[in-house]
């Protein structure tokens, strides 16, 4: 089996400054379990598989989505963090990703 080296890219997530302990990790709304799905290391979480998010469509993508030609069906991966702040449950949504170098 011939693996691409971007299929075995990781990916890095920056936490908000105001994270702290205990947290929840959703990719795409579903609940990621810390030691399976991805690792801590310092203030990033580190996932082991590649997430992209879709980008910026460019004039004739938009084009064939206003008129029906064509769907958007691309990689858009979005990482959502829940957290406490003040006593007040706050979610962070749609962080930045970043290729692991």
């Amino acid at each position: 089996m011939n693996v691409t080296e971007e299929a075995r890219t990781p990916t890095i997530v920056r936490l908000p400054g105001n994270v702290t302990r205990p947290f929840e990790v959703f990719v795409n709304g579903v609940p990621q379990e810390e030691g399976v799905d991805y690792d801590v290391m310092g203030g990033v979480l580190l996932f082991d598989r590649p997430l992209r998010t879709e980008g910026r469509l460019g004039l004739w993508r938009w084009a064939s989505l206003a008129v029906g030609v064509a769907g958007t069906y691309r990689q858009n991966d979005s990482v959502d963090i829940a957290y406490t702040v003040d006593g007040r449950r706050v979610v962070a949504t749609k962080l930045p990703l970043e290729p692991a170098t």
